[in-house]
């Protein structure tokens, strides 16, 4: 399969509205907003846990789905966050093979168990061994689409 030239912008707006969708299928009061370090501030129905999110995505081609995504960097949306006095997170929405998964957890977390150092080029792996030793985990907030291309035409 091939990518257009504008894909990794459909794709972050894909991620973004997909972020979106599940926050408010889960009863967040949500928007998207464009600041820079985060991408959606979202509150639960009571006020009382207010976060800001950054959302990242790629789109792997069919044997790549195991690679690691680059995490941008986190002073940013901690930066935006401490404006908006929201908690910060991330949310990692990664299609590949024929799953779309997202994993929304906080940075303080991710800043845990994501790979590299404080600094240096952090990482958030998709190897099976990294899914699932982090399966359980509470902290990490996941969903998965699986999908299927049923008739869906070359147009070359």
């Amino acid at each position: 399969m091939k990518k257009s030239s504008r894909h990794s912008k459909i794709a972050g707006d894909f991620a973004e509205s997909l972020v979106l969708y599940w926050l408010s299928k889960s009863g967040y009061e949500c928007a998207r907003v464009d600041h820079t370090g985060i991408d959606i501030i979202a509150a639960d129905k009571a006020g009382q846990a207010r976060i800001g999110i950054s959302v990242q995505c790629r789109s792997r081609l069919a044997g790549r789905e195991k690679e690691s995504l680059n995490l941008h960097e986190f002073e940013k949306a901690r930066e935006a966050c401490r404006a908006f006095s929201c908690k910060p997170y991330a949310a990692l929405v990664v299609d590949g093979g024929n799953i779309i998964r997202c994993f929304m957890v906080s940075l303080d977390h991710l800043e845990q168990i994501a790979s590299g150092t404080s600094g240096a080029q952090r990482y958030w792996l998709m190897s099976d061994k990294f899914l699932k030793k982090n399966k359980d985990d509470a902290n990490i907030q996941r969903f998965e689409l699986a999908y299927t291309n049923l008739n869906w035409p070359d147009l070359e």
